[in-house]
């Protein structure tokens, strides 16, 4: 308490970007099922809004689209890394020629969980066209496709998305040292999204990785994983002052960016809470809910009361200010606590 806080510095620069906060969309696959503005729709409010936007390569929208709605802004690209290299070195060098500046590669999906829900409503969108655009608008796959049917992939879309699925989630995992084919043909930072094991972090570290991204795939890929937070903590201490550390999985508000910060991460990405919107409201819903989550949550009081109020002022800033934070570098250990109720442990700020 009685800190100079009234003005408060949200600014961080991640990879050679000075960004206005150290807020990321993250990487979503499959907009289109949400609603029809899809990624290209999100790409463009991130824009508006001045947030880095991160595009899956189970994208609904084409990677040079994505790019196009993007403008100006930040952008980053997403690599299901498909088992045919020639197809690989395709997407990288779109990616790279459409001004994606760092390429995040994740690792924890190279098969498809069990997912009881998804088998019992037999719904994997993929199989019939869905979330396929980077690959279909792939001008080696579909030369490949081409050679090896003689027919292009819009006259067999189920036997093209079999083939497409069969690259980017082929069952079969990479190994560290293949990394060098991305180093080789990707000449920018390259980000290892899944890790979640120091001994991993470590292995990043050595092979030249600009960063990692602390992150469970939302709880999504493997039953019982450890969250996120909870291993946070470690990895920052073996490798953070060697890589950038990134943070993934269960950010909702302004306070649960400043325990991940407070933790060690340098950036946090957000993802359900964009898709919610978007699915209600198309890209206006997603902007929204990204402002909501930005917004000081009294703007939204004074508002329902009837007085006006600039929504420049932020959740996280207004949350900093109140824990008496200035700045993101005040965000250290020493801001947060661990308790424990009744066995379970709670991180709280």
């Amino acid at each position: 308490m009685l800190r100079p806080t009234a003005h408060r510095d949200l600014r961080v620069e991640l990879f050679g970007h000075k960004l206005e906060t150290p807020l990321l969309i993250a990487p979503v696959g499959v907009q289109v099922i949400f609603h029809q503005d899809k990624e290209v729709g999100v790409a463009e409010v991130a824009t508006e809004i001045g947030l880095p936007y991160i595009l899956s390569t189970a994208s609904s929208s084409s990677i040079e689209d994505v790019a196009k709605a993007s403008g100006d802004g930040v952008r980053f690209y997403q690599l299901y890394w498909p088992q045919d290299d020639d197809i690989t070195v395709s997407l990288l060098r779109r990616a790279k020629s459409c001004g994606y500046s760092v390429l995040l590669v994740t690792l924890d999906s190279w098969a498809l969980a069990w997912r009881p829900a998804d088998l019992d409503n037999a719904y994997v969108p993929f199989a019939s066209g869905i979330g396929d655009q980077i690959g279909f608008s792939d001008p080696v796959f579909r030369r490949k496709f081409k050679e090896a049917h003689k027919i292009e992939v819009e006259d067999d879309i189920l036997q093209a998305s079999r083939e497409w699925m069969a690259n980017f989630c082929s069952g079969a995992p990479r190994t560290w040292e293949q990394l060098e084919l991305l180093k080789k043909e990707w000449d920018g930072p390259i980000v290892l999204k899944g890790i979640q094991h120091v001994e991993d972090a470590r292995m990043a570290v050595q092979a030249g990785m600009a960063g990692i991204v602390v992150s469970n795939h939302g709880g999504r890929q493997l039953d019982g994983a450890i969250g996120s937070l909870e291993v946070l903590p470690e990895i920052v201490e073996a490798v953070g002052d060697q890589l950038t550390v990134l943070f993934d999985s269960g950010i909702r508000t302004g306070v649960d960016i400043i325990k991940a910060l407070s933790l060690g991460a340098k950036g946090v990405l957000i993802g359900r809470p964009f898709v919610y919107g978007l699915a209600i409201g198309g890209k206006l819903g997603a902007r929204d809910t990204l402002q909501g989550l930005l917004a000081v949550s009294i703007s939204g009081f004074l508002m329902c009361v009837g007085l006006s109020v600039s929504m420049d002022t932020q959740d996280l800033d207004q949350s900093m200010g109140i824990a008496g934070i200035q700045s993101i570098a005040d965000c250290t250990r020493s801001m947060i606590r661990r308790v424990e109720y009744g066995g379970d442990k709670i991180s709280s700020h």
